[in-house]
């Protein structure tokens, strides 16, 4: 319950899940895990095979990607509280479109797969139009 309590009020001023019924964001909360990366610290890999959405609950992070024919990765995004990202390789059941790193020490919440799949469901057609939108960015 505290747990819940926690979550929820942050869990609202995150864009994506403003349209998320109580109920719903409710089981959003008790299924959510937390997970602490250092500044520095790569917190997916681009290439790796994705369970696990994530949601900046505080700190920075950036994303790289490594094009094709290039050897050092470009930076592509910026993430800060309230951010997501780890749902193109759980929509599309695609391996990481790219590497995440934290910018600073960061406090993340994350949603596993089926998780994600069963209680996003929602919202699933808003994350693909905004993950089409990103997967056009990161490959211009």
């Amino acid at each position: 319950m505290k747990k819940r309590d926690k979550y929820e009020a942050f869990l609202k001023s995150v864009d994506i899940l403003k349209q998320i019924e109580a109920y719903e964001l409710s089981q959003i909360c008790d299924a959510l895990k937390t997970k602490k990366a250092k500044a520095g610290e790569t917190i997916i890999k681009q290439g790796d095979l994705g369970d696990d959405f994530y949601i900046v609950e505080e700190g920075d992070a950036y994303a790289e990607k490594l094009f094709d024919g290039q050897t050092t990765p470009q930076k592509v995004l910026e993430y800060s509280k309230g951010g997501y990202f780890g749902e193109l390789a759980l929509l599309r059941n695609e391996p990481r479109a790219a590497s995440v790193i934290a910018k600073t020490d960061c406090n993340l919440l994350c949603l596993e797969r089926k998780a994600f799949k069963r209680l996003l469901g929602p919202i699933e057609n808003i994350l693909k139009r905004s993950s089409d939108a990103y997967v056009k960015f990161v490959n211009n």
